[in-house]
């Protein structure tokens, strides 16, 4: 069911993790544990704590690798002598943010960020050393890290839609949402199956995908497993391949198996040119509108109504469509509309522009120069979306190509029937190979290049907390050697060879 929580990033609450000094070791234990606040280090604003582990550290000139943290003070001397870099490396991460406390009297604190849906549980979690998680206002002037939703990790009540965590890559990729903007993730998804879908129309196509995805989905091959999660998106594109597959009538190329439900792409290549840029259209529009909402999050009216991504880039791009109805339509009416939409948009577009510029006579050929650019490139990322057709009609004429080579020699005895199998198998083994590689850059392409730019024009900074592996030792605090192990995250056990 759809949340609204999905549509912004995970909300963050400023906090301080508050201890008396013998508890603030435990204390920072168990946020490892609970895997979901991300300290302030002293580096941020100090200079760079160097303790006794990692002098250690240094000494065994280890080379970067998992760090696993001890939740009993171990015995430094002991680990460097097993050459226990994990546990060492651990340690130092601790000595860091050991000494980045802020200390009055026996009571030490750091400052750092949590989800606000966590903080209960680990408030919870913390109590039991003798710690508590404190909430304080947000720094003026700082934003808060991001976290979308979909990467966001907790109980199960609270954890994301598998189908949503498989999109997130789509949007993490490109960089870091700030966090004041909507998180595009569902959205962009859901535009990129359907674009990769035209382009990689063909149902028997989009039946291997599908089939591709119920293999990662029980994470066959193991070298793959780390894909695991994306099975829904690959199913998803899949679906939409063999949905357009059906549209065009194509199930291995045109086999005549399935019967053109709205067009065939190679005879119709004109009506499929025209979708495509209409499908481009709304996406754009959608943009703009996506975009007005980020401008007016992050810097409020002035910000959403002057921005070249906001109310008046959208109105310059709404006139220009209406400009290019009339020639359409052939209706004067909609020109003189849109002539007068284009001309306010870029007039409140140029005061935008302009101060952000030094003045005078340079910053108004900057404005102008920056002006026509914005006319420009509306005009060429709407044309753009044509690949969709482009793309889409080369892998109809592969697909023709390969079935012609198929039944030409197929009515030549035997060994013809061989042959025309073995191009059959080929021929679609290496149209499916290349088309489904093309169709996803491309589809990739135009959601970054066309979509995104207009969605952001900041970058965030990423949620990143702390919580490595932490392990309980059942022998003795000293030495690790003959002892049994059992390391843990917020994110569940992890056995002692992945630790």
């Amino acid at each position: 069911m759809f949340r609204a929580e999905s549509v912004v990033p995970v909300r963050m609450r400023r906090v301080a993790v508050v201890a008396p000094e013998p508890a603030l070791r435990e204390t920072l234990v168990r946020i490892a544990e609970a895997g979901c606040v991300e300290i302030d280090l002293a580096v941020d604003g100090g200079p760079a704590v160097h303790g006794p582990a990692a002098s250690r550290l240094q000494r065994l000139r280890a080379g970067p690798g998992p760090a696993v943290l001890s939740a009993a003070p171990p015995d430094l001397d002991a680990l460097e002598r097993e050459g226990r870099a994990d546990l060492l490396a651990g340690e130092a991460q601790l000595e860091e943010r050991l000494g980045g406390a802020v200390r009055h009297g026996a009571v030490a604190a750091l400052a750092g960020w949590c989800p606000e849906a966590e903080m209960e549980a680990t408030a919870a979690r913390i109590a039991g050393a003798g710690g508590a998680l404190v909430p304080l206002p947000t720094p003026r002037g700082v934003d808060p890290p991001t976290l979308l939703t979909g990467a966001a990790e907790g109980p199960p009540d609270r954890r994301p839609r598998t189908v949503l965590r498989s999109f997130t890559p789509l949007v993490t990729t490109y960089g870091t949402v700030p966090y004041a903007d909507l998180d595009p993730t569902l959205p962009a998804g859901i535009a990129y199956v359907v674009m990769f879908g035209l382009m990689f129309g063909d149902a028997g196509h989009g039946l291997l995908l599908l089939a591709l995805a119920l293999v990662l989905r029980a994470g066959r091959p193991r070298r793959a497993a780390a894909l695991r999660p994306l099975w829904p998106f690959v199913a998803a594109a899949g679906l939409a391949s063999a949905l357009a597959g059906l549209a065009y009538g194509e199930f291995f190329g045109p086999t005549g198996v399935l019967p053109v439900l709205w067009l065939a792409p190679l005879d119709e290549p004109t009506r499929l040119l025209t979708a495509a840029v209409g499908l481009g259209a709304v996406l754009l529009a959608l943009a703009y509108g996506a975009g007005i909402v980020n401008r007016l999050r992050e810097g409020g009216p002035a910000a959403a109504l002057y921005a070249t991504s906001g109310v008046a880039g959208a109105a310059v791009y709404l006139g220009l469509a209406a400009l290019a109805g009339s020639v359409w339509l052939g209706q004067a009416v909609y020109g003189v509309v849109g002539a007068a939409v284009v001309a306010v948009g870029l007039a409140f577009a140029g005061v935008g522009v302009y101060a952000g510029t030094a003045g005078g006579a340079g910053g108004a050929v900057q404005t102008g120069v920056q002006l026509f650019d914005a006319v420009v490139r509306i005009g060429s990322n709407v044309v753009s979306f044509a690949r969709l057709a482009a793309f889409g009609l080369t892998h109809a004429a592969l697909g023709a190509i390969i079935w012609d080579g198929t039944t030409s020699p197929a009515g030549r005895g035997p060994a013809g029937v061989a042959v025309a199998t073995l191009v059959f198998l080929l021929g679609n083994a290496l149209a499916f190979a290349l088309e489904a590689l093309v169709a996803g850059v491309q589809a990739l392409r135009l959601e970054f290049y066309e979509l995104f730019s207009r969605l952001f024009e900041t970058e965030g900074r990423p949620f990143r907390p702390w919580r490595p592996p932490v392990q309980h030792l059942t022998g003795p605090a000293g030495g690790t050697g003959a002892s049994e192990a059992r390391a843990t995250t917020g994110r569940g056990p992890v056995r002692k060879e992945e630790a």
